[in-house]
Parts: C-alpha cells; sequence; structure tokens
C-alpha cells in the first residue's frame, strides 16, 4: 500500500509520499512514488502513484518515453498548454495502461492493476492547480471546500488534516501537519514506510522550493513522532474525566424528570377529558 498528499494553499502546494512497496509481510523494498519535471520560468508538474506499481511505473515511464533513445525522448507533459490537458493525459494514459494489462491477463487479472494519482502544478500565466485522477481515468480539482488529496492508504492520516489545515498556513507548518499525518499512519499500517519524500511548490516560482528526503533517523521527524504522542497523551488526560456513577445519577435524573412531564400530561389529558364530559352533560 501507499500513502501521499496533496495540499493546496494560497501562496502553492505542499506534497508528500511514502515510499514503502509490499508483496506480503517479508517482501518489503523503497520505490520512489513522487515524480516531477520543470523548466525554469515556464512551469513545473508533479504526480504522485499509488496503486500497482507495476501500472504506475509503466504509466511513468511512457510519460518520459524511456523506450525511445535519450536524444529522442519528449515528455508530454512539459508540451501541455494547460495544467487540465496534463490531468487528461495522464487520467487517458491510466486508463489504457490498466485495460491492457487487466485484457492480457484475463479474468485473473481483473482489479488487479488498478492505481490512482495525484497531480500538481502550474504552468506560467496560469494558477496553481491539483487534481485526483481515478484508475478509470476522470479526474477531480481541489478547490476551497476540498483543499488537498489523499491517496493509498489515506484513514489513517485524514482526520489530522482536517482538523489541523488552514488555507493560508505556512508551508513550514504544512510541513509539520503532513508528518504528522504520515507518522499517525505509519503507527497504525505496516504497508506504509520511511522514507518520505516532501516536495515544496511556490506560486510563479516554476521550480521546487523545497525537495528533500525524510529518513527514519531525521531528527526533526522523530521529534514530530514522540511529541505528537506526548501531546496526545497530554490531551487525553486533561478532557473531563468520565464517571460511571455520576452518568447513573444523571441518566436517573433524566428517567425521574421525563415521569414527572409525562404524569402531568396525563393528568393534564384527564382533567381536559372530564371538563369536555361536564360541558356536554350540561348541553344535554
Amino acid at each position: 500500500m501507499t500513502y501521499c498528499v496533496g495540499l493546496s494553499l494560497d501562496h502553492g502546494m505542499v506534497l508528500m509520499s511514502d515510499t514503502r512497496t509490499n508483496s506480503g509481510v517479508d517482501n518489503i523494498s523503497v520505490f520512489r512514488k513522487m515524480f516531477h519535471w520543470s523548466i525554469p520560468g515556464d512551469r513545473i508538474i508533479a504526480v504522485m502513484t499509488a496503486g500497482n506499481l507495476a501500472t504506475t511505473q509503466a504509466v511513468i515511464s511512457q510519460l518520459e518515453e524511456r523506450g525511445k533513445t535519450v536524444p529522442e525522448r519528449r515528455n508530454s507533459l512539459l508540451e501541455a498548454e494547460t495544467m487540465f490537458q496534463v490531468a487528461s493525459m495522464v487520467g487517458k494514459l491510466l486508463r489504457e495502461t490498466i485495460a491492457g494489462r487487466q485484457s492480457e491477463n484475463g479474468q485473473s487479472g481483473s482489479g488487479r492493476f488498478t492505481a490512482s494519482m495525484i497531480i500538481a502544478g502550474q504552468i506560467k500565466g496560469m494558477e496553481p492547480r491539483l487534481f485526483l485522477v481515478y484508475p478509470e481515468g476522470n479526474f477531480i480539482e481541489a478547490s476551497g471546500d476540498t483543499p488537498f488529496f489523499q491517496i493509498g492508504e489515506t484513514k489513517y492520516g485524514r482526520p489530522i488534516l482536517i482538523r489541523g489545515y488552514d488555507h493560508d498556513m505556512s508551508f513550514e507548518d504544512a510541513a509539520k501537519l503532513l508528518m504528522v499525518s504520515f507518522d499517525s499512519t505509519l503507527k497504525a499500517n505496516l504497508s506504509v514506510g520511511l522514507p518520505l519524500d516532501l516536495l515544496v511548490i511556490e506560486r510563479d516560482r516554476f521550480e521546487p522550493l523545497v525537495e528533500r528526503r525524510i529518513t527514519a533517523d531525521d531528527p526533526y521527524f522523530q521529534a514530530i513522532s514522540s511529541g505528537w504522542a506526548a501531546a496526545l497523551k497530554k490531551a487525553f488526560h486533561e478532557l473531563p474525566d468520565y464517571s460511571f456513577e455520576e452518568q447513573a445519577k444523571a441518566k436517573a435524573v433524566d428517567e425521574a424528570a421525563g415521569n414527572a412531564v409525562a404524569k402531568a400530561a396525563e393528568q393534564a389529558a384527564t382533567e381536559t377529558a372530564e371538563a369536555v364530559l361536564k360541558s356536554a352533560a350540561k348541553g344535554s
């Protein structure tokens, strides 16, 4: 499995991915899942991948035309006129690659070669854009309501992103938020692992502002991991105490109040009925 996140901010985007690939608990490898290309002054485009490794590697290789000699290679992403065209191009290639692999393997290949991707980047004269590409080739774009995308093992790190994200947060705070999200995922799922790749794309810069690999012995990541664990324990113990006895008392009070209300309502109904009967008797 994999975990990749792309955050869209007012002044750019921050991306992070893990590097673990496994085929069972005894076959674990490290593979890069974040790729980027840039033309200084014109564009920067990044792609993060999750899913079947052979599928994602095939897509990246085709984008870079690795089947040709170096002088003949032309990265089609660097020739697209808009980021929407980039997302369309990657989506089409991903869909065709998955369909081809599944067709070659027949019924046994159904569902085994799927993958998804996050695309981030900016082309000169246009806004930075962030897309999530599905295995079917269709895609959605980040917005103010959905300012970040995750692919892979998403559930463990998502609550932290929802609570901690702010559109005008600094790049440094965004990187810290991602490290906390990844640390929580690492603790919960062995299929996600270090090292992590970090890429910061600043608006109108068209080359990486920050690009680095975070390893297991990184002092800051170790501080984040231990500090977050300690902060959670401290916050937990600062929450109001839960008492079974007090809850039982509160329940008894609620039940008593409910019974009193019901009794009063019943009495009022009885009195109303008696009044109606008396009135009817007088009228007759």
